[in-house]
């Protein structure tokens, strides 16, 4: 795991260290030194860690972490504008990033706008310690374990409301999205850096941008994102390391992961084609295709199959068929899930993971993101009324109708769609909040039985997850506690529902995308989201709305990219749903480690913290490996959250090291049960 740690204190007597005592992280390479130090701490490569200083010998020098298109220039340009109070400046290069900013004593954090990058801070030393990881943080102050948030990430894992800005650990706290973080005198405040759009109210129609030139603007971002990613000097592992150098991307018959193969591979001139120069002259960009069914059978998988065979004739492809199998599946072999910072879904499937990235390049692409950027959530619907765009939602709602198959033609569920619009638009923001508390306190879950009712219970300012419904009533209560708490407190900005709950469904996908990263990690390589990039957000929320929602939208905006781009030839079938292929392979992980999942929860650790009843959670897996319709999201959430439990309290060791180090390490004490 990469990250990247340092601190500020109020007088530079009082930094820790000092007077021949030594603090420091485990393998961290320093960038620069006191009174207010800055680690980065794993395995960078060269090109990831890039420094800039102010040549008239002030105190001002810009940190740039990760992979950033901008060059020297750029960045001592960027470094001028930000002394001026230009932050966003720095938000605006292709790539995905972090930066930190001093200038004299003063210390900024830059986080980007999805949250895939995040940063944390926590009091320490009469000071502030900052990181883009929260563990090296709780290490630090041996910080306890939050149990409440933890109810909250699995009883609302994507409403701010519930979460805050806090972390599994106590006194750790999160900045969020969009916002950066500013130590004046080691005194930390929070800011924003992106203008706040202005804002509909009914009646007054949103900023319009043309569909053409939206598309145009996605098209741009994306292209410069998969650039950034091909033009930095290649890193070559050791002989026999995998993965195998040079870039590959998946090709799973998605269409955001192939259209960014076809992107990357499209580039004139750049690696990974058959005109790049050097070591990669020559190089095919390895196009990984996943399938659990290439050793026989279901139409499903063989159709996918075809699709990503069509897309690899490219000659400056070349396609790499992994193969599932039973260590392939979801929830096997959860023995091996390395720690990471947080819980998250993606640690039942990371040995899942870890094998298709095994076959892939030592830079590879995935598409995640694409859905949240591109994709329409459902409350907008209730902003189109906002906006007085009644004619804009008789296409989406006859989509949502014919999805539910048969159910869905009742000459009422459009009407039902529109009212549940209506009815969302028409509830104040503190009410919604409040209503969903409510909801928690009298234990009120949506049934999904279909896209249709999935689509009717998100229609809501703030709503359960699909693990609250087995969660205690103590934990409820703590959560609802925390939702009440949050409409009560005055707002300064009116945002309309559908854009709030976008943004927040957007937040919560970057930070599993981040536990996918940290989980499913290969030795010596390096996984980039274009989708989660800055600029690529921002095109995309340039998006008008109107286009957003019809059917279809997000496969039509990218196929008009890859027109852009030169690329017309795509197979039939291309830009098909993949969650379906990923809800059944779900389903038979479940069932084929049903044994072992009964034993995680014959004595887990969240009933000790007073989160779930171990007999509730075993009935409950037991219905779903028995064929019952249960939410097995929901199930994945609570798995993986004591897994994560039990590879926390079993470490060694800790991220510091030296005189000053922490006598003990996070959460030492174990798990205590939740007090109301």
């Amino acid at each position: 795991m990469r990250w990247l740690v340092g601190w500020s204190n109020a007088a530079v007597g009082q930094v820790p260290g000092a007077r021949g005592r030594t603090l420091l992280p485990v393998g961290a390479q320093l960038l620069w030194s006191d009174p207010d130090p800055l680690w980065a701490v794993g395995d960078w490569r060269a090109d990831e860690v890039r420094l800039v200083h102010a040549e008239n010998g002030s105190v001002a020098r810009l940190a740039v972490l990760g992979r950033c298109a901008a060059s020297d220039a750029d960045l001592r340009v960027g470094l001028f504008a930000a002394r001026g109070g230009a932050l966003r400046h720095l938000t605006t290069w292709a790539g995905s990033y972090t930066c930190v900013l001093q200038i004299g004593r003063r210390i900024t954090v830059l986080g980007d706008l999805a949250g895939a990058r995040p940063v944390f801070h926590t009091r320490w030393a009469r000071g502030t310690a900052y990181a883009t990881a929260a563990l090296p943080l709780a290490d630090l102050t041996e910080a306890a374990l939050d149990v409440t948030y933890l109810a909250a990430l699995l009883a609302c894992p994507d409403s701010p409301e519930a979460l805050g800005d806090g972390t599994p650990y106590a006194g750790v706290r999160r900045v969020p999205p969009g916002h950066a973080l500013i130590l004046r005198e080691a005194v930390p405040e929070v800011s924003g850096y992106e203008p706040t759009a202005s804002l509909a109210v009914a009646g007054t129609p949103a900023a319009h941008v043309p569909p053409e030139r939206a598309i145009a603007g996605v098209r741009d971002a994306l292209v410069d994102a998969v650039r950034a990613r091909l033009t930095q000097p290649r890193f070559v592992p050791e002989p026999g390391e995998e993965p195998a150098p040079g870039v590959g991307s998946d090709l799973s018959g998605g269409s955001a992961s192939s259209t960014l193969a076809l992107l990357a591979a499209g580039l004139p001139g750049m690696p990974g084609t058959p005109l790049g120069h050097g070591a990669a002259a020559g190089q095919r960009l390895l196009a990984v295709t996943f399938n659990d069914l290439t050793a026989g059978g279901g139409p499903a998988r063989e159709a996918e199959l075809e699709r990503a065979r069509a897309l690899a004739a490219d000659p400056r492809l070349h396609h790499v068929v992994v193969p599932g199998g039973a260590r392939a599946l979801p929830y096997a072999d959860l023995e091996a899930v390395p720690l990471t910072d947080e819980p998250g879904p993606s640690l039942v499937a990371a040995g899942r993971h870890r094998l298709r990235l095994a076959a892939g390049g030592a830079d590879h692409l995935v598409g995640h993101g694409a859905r949240q950027v591109l994709d329409a959530h459902p409350a907008r619907l209730a902003d189109l009324l906002l906006d007085r765009r009644r004619r804009s939602l008789l296409r989406p709602v006859t989509a949502l109708a014919r999805a539910d198959g048969p159910a869905g033609r009742s000459v009422f569920v459009p009407f039902t769609v529109y009212r549940a619009a209506r009815r969302l638009a028409r509830t104040s923001y503190q009410q919604g909040v409040q209503n969903a508390a409510a909801q928690l306190m009298a234990r009120r879950f949506d049934e999904h039985a279909g896209p249709l009712q999935a689509s009717l219970a998100a229609l809501a300012w703030c709503r359960p997850g699909p693990a609250a419904r087995w969660l205690t009533g103590e934990a409820l209560a703590e959560v609802s506690v925390r939702l009440q708490e949050a409409a009560a407190r005055p707002r300064t900005a009116v945002e309309r529902p559908g854009e709030r709950r976008a943004q927040a469904a957007l937040a919560r996908h970057a930070a599993d995308h981040r536990v996918f990263e940290q989980a499913a990690e290969v030795r010596s390589q390096r996984i980039h989201a274009p989708f989660l990039d800055n600029q690529v957000v921002r095109a995309c929320r340039a998006l008008p709305e109107t286009l957003r929602v019809q059917p279809g939208a997000r496969a039509t905006v990218l196929r008009s990219v890859l027109e852009g781009a030169g690329i017309r030839d795509l197979p039939p079938g291309w830009g098909a749903n993949s969650q379906v292929s990923a809800a059944a392979a779900a389903r038979t992980g479940l069932r084929a480690s049903v044994d072992g999942l009964l034993d995680l929860f014959d004595a887990p650790l969240l009933a000790d913290a007073g989160l779930v009843e171990a007999r509730v959670v075993r009935a409950a897996l037991r219905a779903a490996a028995g064929g019952e319709p249960v939410a097995t999201d929901g199930l994945a959430e609570l798995v993986a959250t004591e897994v994560w439990l039990r590879r926390l309290l079993a470490r060694r060791g800790s991220c510091w090291t030296g005189t000053d180090a922490p006598a003990q390490r996070a959460v030492a004490g174990g798990v205590h049960r939740l007090t109301i």
